[in-house]
This record gives structure tokens, C-alpha cells and sequence, in this order.
């Protein structure tokens, strides 16, 4: 790639940040007058993102008035799933883009009636690396990893631990039939954020889903 067509990238690519940013603080500023907590759960496909709120959604009724946004390349298959459990789903599907952009986020806010809900759920696209540097209006953004995956994807995406409020390390109900260093795993978010909390959970069988409604409670 020659010298000119870096300088030719970066300030196209920085404008279209520039754009997001700007309709993600204006879904932003719009959420917190309506008093909606907005989370973005990010995470690889596979996580289990999608059971992770479906069990959040059927302990939350009754409790929360939430409403769910998916995003997905293709299919409505998760938005099925999450529309048993919540009467306010809209999939969007992304195409053959990465990840979610403020501009989805805002087109698909206008398909809810927002009246009375007080938590808001982006699924991002399943992918550790692009949904990081989008901004989406959310209040705070939720990393989801899971044992599956192995013990080094904290280090292998740094930017994605380092711009999480929270991360949750999902399947712990597997932890006794893999080789997961559950120690060295914490040492190396460690390293990229030394605040963020880490809560392990198992979104099959219900394990640290307390903790998780409480952190969602407290906010």
C-alpha cells in the first residue's frame, strides 16, 4: 500500500467515526432523558450471547420493563429466541457488515415504543475486534467471553477488554472438563484493565446470574 493511499484512509475513515459518534450521543442523550440504562454485549459467536439474555429476560419479568435490539448478518433466528421472553425485539440485520453502527441503533429505536422501558440490550454482531470502535448511545459496554474459546482471548483482543465496563466469562459450568487457566486468564485482563469487574457465570444452568442481575440492578 503506497504512502498516498494511507493519507487518502485515515480522514475518510475518521469522518465516518465522527458521524457515528454523533448519533450515538444524540441516542445517548435521548435514553438517559427516557431513564434507560443501554448496554452493548459484545461478543465472539458462539459466547452464548443470545442464552445469556434469554436467561436474563425470564429472571428479569415482572422486575424491569426491557427491550431487546439483535444484530445479526443474516436470519432472525436470535430475535425469535428473545422475542418468547420480551414483547419489545427488533433484529436488524447487518448484511455482510461486522458489527452494529450508531445509525442501526437509532433506526431500529424508532420501531419501539420506548414508553416504559427502563433497560435496553444491544446484541452486537458476534466479533471481538469490530464492534469495538462504534459507539451505539449505550450507557455501558458489557464484554462476553466463555471457556470454550481458551484462556488467551483476553490478550489476543485488548482493545475489547480495555473499552469493557464489565466482562463476563460464560460456560463456568464446563470449567471441570476443560484446561481453561481461569488465573492467568484474570492476569491478563488485568493488565489491559485493572477496574473492570469479572463475573463468572453460566447462562444453562443459572450459576453467578445473581451477581449479573445485580450489577444490572445497581445501575
Amino acid at each position: 500500500m503506497s504512502e498516498q493511499t494511507r493519507t487518502v484512509r485515515l480522514p475518510v475513515m475518521r469522518r465516518v467515526l465522527e458521524a457515528n459518534d454523533d448519533i450515538a450521543a444524540a441516542t445517548r442523550a435521548e435514553l438517559a432523558l427516557r431513564g434507560i440504562f443501554a448496554i452493548d454485549l459484545m461478543g465472539a459467536p458462539g459466547s452464548g450471547k443470545t442464552a445469556l439474555l434469554e436467561a436474563t429476560l425470564r429472571a428479569l419479568a415482572g422486575r424491569r420493563r426491557p427491550a431487546v435490539l439483535v444484530g445479526d448478518l443474516a436470519t432472525r433466528r436470535d430475535g425469535d429466541r428473545l422475542a418468547r421472553w420480551c414483547d419489545r425485539v427488533v433484529q436488524i440485520s447487518t448484511g455482510d457488515g461486522c458489527h452494529l453502527e450508531a445509525i442501526q441503533v437509532r433506526d431500529a429505536l424508532a420501531q419501539l415504543d420506548l414508553d416504559g422501558v427502563d433497560l435496553l440490550f444491544v446484541e452486537n454482531v458476534g466479533n471481538l475486534i469490530c464492534p469495538v470502535g462504534f459507539d451505539l448511545g449505550q450507557t455501558a459496554k458489557v464484554g462476553l467471553f466463555s471457556l470454550t474459546e481458551g484462556d488467551d482471548k483476553a490478550a489476543k483482543h485488548p482493545y475489547f477488554v480495555a473499552e469493557a465496563d464489565l466482562l463476563l466469562l460464560n460456560k463456568i459450568d464446563l470449567a471441570p472438563h476443560l484446561s481453561f487457566d481461569r488465573a492467568g486468564f484474570e492476569a491478563d485482563v488485568r493488565l489491559l484493565n485493572p477496574s473492570v469487574p469479572i463475573l463468572d457465570i453460566s447462562a444453562t444452568t443459572g450459576e453467578g446470574l445473581d451477581a449479573w442481575l445485580t450489577w444490572l440492578t445497581d445501575r
